[in-house]
């Protein structure tokens, strides 16, 4: 399908989706471990589907037909209608620990890998929508983990960085995720799904970039990591606290408040967001050494620049700039 369906002018995506009480669309895209999935099953929105889907030039459709969610620390309190999945008859569990006598699951336990899973028919989400078709989307939210803490919790991307950040793919794999990792590692996978897309990224982009602008899709970067410092220093973000800045961003309530630019990644960030401490907004005020945090941007932005280099020079200008200004 992710071959195939360009050439019916369909762009097919490694993203969730999930539809509003109004019908406005939201399209969720990110790898492992961002919370594309856990973001997509809301209670108060109807999930389209869990990861694949095309878009065409009137719908958003499904063409996974199930949900493979990661469910490393699952509690019914953070992720109710997924925990609630994972009871059902039917599900398969994947490398979670399993008492062989009282036969009860500890989701907490990570011995086997970081990267458990639970796989469940779309059904099993109260709220779902079947079969999974949606309209056009009025929202598309690009979701990274960042483990070296810098990046804002959510910012406001103009059409020429939604291709960009689209193209580079980011997120940092954690230790333990993989074989061999031990410590954070920034990952960059082209269209937030390389293994999976056939065709060269530029084709996916292109349309991508089509869409955004013929459409006026509103764009976010949702960092669903670290705050206050990187990995084993700083605290991930609290589950609450990213649906709060999502729900804010999906229902309007972002398109109204005052925007500062970051002067290394050149991102647009609220300064105030309902039911959210507005401290958490700037990445740099969360951390208690600001040297240390210009060094660790610097460092992610480098990277940055550096994964990007493979793209510079099939795209526009406006994109190639798109990007962070690695300076002291």
């Amino acid at each position: 399908m992710n071959y195939l369906l360009p050439d019916e002018d369909v762009l097919p995506m490694h993203a969730s989706a999930n539809m509003g009480k109004d019908g406005d669309v939201a399209i969720f895209f990110g790898l492992s471990g961002t919370g594309k999935t856990t973001l997509s099953s809301d209670p108060t929105r109807k999930l389209i589907g869990d990861d694949e889907h095309g878009w065409s030039s009137h719908d958003v459709f499904n063409f996974e037909g199930g949900c493979y969610a990661k469910v490393i620390d699952l509690a019914a309190e953070k992720e109710p209608m997924i925990f609630a999945a994972t009871k059902r008859f039917g599900t398969i569990l994947e490398n979670v620990a399993l008492d062989i006598k009282t036969r009860h699951i500890d989701f907490s336990d990570a011995s086997l890998t970081e990267n458990t899973r639970a796989a469940y028919p779309i059904q099993a989400i109260p709220n779902a929508i079947y079969p999974g078709v949606g309209g056009q989307p009025k929202n598309i939210v690009m979701l990274t983990a960042d483990a070296f803490g810098v990046l804002p919790p959510i910012a406001r991307l103009r059409p020429e960085q939604a291709m960009y950040y689209f193209l580079l793919g980011y997120t940092a794999k954690l230790a333990g995720t993989e074989a061999g990792v031990t410590e954070p590692q920034a990952t960059f996978s082209p269209c937030f799904g390389a293994p999976f897309m056939a065709r060269n990224p530029s084709v996916y982009a292109t349309m991508l970039g089509e869409k955004i602008r013929s459409d006026q899709v509103n764009c976010w970067l949702l960092n669903t990591g670290w705050s206050g410092g990187a990995y084993g220093v700083g605290e991930r973000m609290d589950i609450d606290v990213t649906r709060a800045l999502l729900n804010a961003a999906l229902c309007g309530d972002l398109d109204t408040v005052e925007y500062r630019v970051d002067d290394i990644f050149g991102l647009d960030m609220p300064v105030s967001c309902p039911d959210v401490d507005e401290r958490l907004l700037d990445p740099a005020a969360t951390w208690p050494d600001q040297q240390a945090y210009r060094d660790k941007a610097l460092e992610l932005a480098a990277s940055f620049d550096q994964a990007f280099a493979q793209f510079r020079d099939g795209v526009s200008e406006d994109i190639a700039n798109a990007g962070p200004v690695l300076r002291g």
